[in-house]
């Protein structure tokens, strides 16, 4: 390899002209149906056909104590008069739920997509790289084609594919995003990040008690951003650079999310001990992060978490010490469209670029997501 080249695929410690990439634009989109949390639990049991008291009791407590207002939702009145199978319990519908899903998921993705390349202000036709992520579809070719064609991106677009990865699906987007940018110079990777529980609704049941976690928590939607690592000065605003990308998985945690797909859909278990999990490990992660740097108090930070549940933000602030004001975007983004799986990491990002506008902001933070594994996704990155 040529000196030049080497040059241009070399990683620095800090600024934007040494090639990090950064973040050059955010979008993110919702389907039409919106569930407010308040009227959740009458509409989901009217729904399933449930009138068990007790099944009911617990829903609304759950409800109360994941914090959020507001939802949106891919499932409507509609699909449930053409699928009333999908409330059935014990019915085969995978292929019904993949009739649904393929296509919601897609077009989610190409309306964030859309916004993104929309605020980008560059023709989709000079995007190189596409990066798709979502665990709420299934079939060949892949979403990512049908996106790219719709979005009319170059038939030469060098497509990614990540599927089932759950919550962290999206901090490892962006880490596979972040090498491709960083390798390619002059390359620009869009990334989309699309899902809907459509493939996981089912009747609530007393032997799968995350099913009613599921039906208080989890949302619908998309987010895409694009990324470069040689930002065009006065055409393109980065507003983000990442530094540093690491993945960890927890050994011997690998069944604390459990996720099975069968004939009736994908069935989760959640083990209680995920928060204490993340807990027991995530000082250390952070601090592997930090030391790129030489960063060591975690307040003089900014934190894009993934809101997974309020009980691991509430494990994570009381753990690493920080104030309360540290996970307002993380808690805000919960409240505002619930648990979206890989998404909820770009909705956190989006309230943050706006919090780091304001004077005083941090130079540097993390972007971490948590999910199956037990695997952590961190990113060091600082604020253009």
């Amino acid at each position: 390899m040529s000196e030049l080249n080497l040059k241009g695929l070399t990683n620095s410690n800090s600024s934007v002209a040494n090639k990090k990439a950064t973040v050059l634009a955010l979008g993110k989109a919702f389907p039409d149906n919106v569930l407010l949390q308040e009227k959740l639990v009458d509409g989901f049991l009217r729904d399933t056909k449930s009138e068990d008291p007790v099944m009911r009791e617990k829903l609304e407590r759950l409800c109360k104590n994941t914090t959020v207002k507001r939802r949106f939702t891919v499932m409507s009145k509609e699909i449930l008069d053409k699928y009333p199978e999908l409330a059935t319990e014990g019915t085969p519908t995978l292929k019904q739920r993949l009739e649904i899903a393929n296509p919601a998921v897609v077009e989610m993705a190409a309306a964030a997509a859309g916004a993104c390349l929309a605020e980008w202000g560059r023709p989709a036709s000079e995007i190189t790289h596409l990066v798709y992520v979502s665990s709420s579809e299934l079939r060949l070719p892949g979403g990512d084609l049908h996106l790219a064609a719709r979005l009319g991106l170059r038939s030469d677009v060098s497509r990614v594919v990540l599927y089932y990865l759950g919550c962290y699906g999206g901090v490892t987007g962006l880490r596979v995003a972040k090498d491709l940018a960083e390798n390619n110079p002059g390359g620009r990777v869009l990334l989309v990040t699309s899902e809907t529980t459509i493939i996981g609704f089912r009747p609530p049941n007393m032997s799968r008690p995350y099913d009613l976690v599921g039906a208080a928590l989890f949302g619908d939607g998309a987010a895409a951003v694009i990324l470069g690592s040689d930002p065009i000065p006065t055409i393109e605003k980065p507003f983000l650079e990442l530094h540093t990308a690491v993945q960890k998985f927890i050994p011997e945690t690998q069944n604390v999310i459990d996720g099975r797909m069968s004939e009736e859909g994908i069935n989760f278990k959640l083990g209680r001990e995920l928060p204490r999990v993340i807990e027991e490990n995530i000082e250390g992660f952070c601090k592997g992060l930090m030391s790129k740097t030489g960063l060591k108090e975690f307040n003089d930070l900014f934190w894009t978490v993934h809101p997974g549940g309020p009980a691991i933000l509430n494990r994570l602030e009381s753990c690493l010490g920080l104030k309360s004001e540290k996970l307002t975007s993380s808690r805000q983004a919960l409240m505002d469209y619930g648990n979206v799986s890989s998404n909820t990491v770009f909705y956190v990002m989006d309230y943050m670029r706006e919090e780091l506008k304001k004077e005083g902001a941090e130079e540097w933070g993390l972007v971490l997501a948590f999910g199956p594994g037990v695997t952590f996704e961190g990113i060091l990155a600082r604020r253009i």
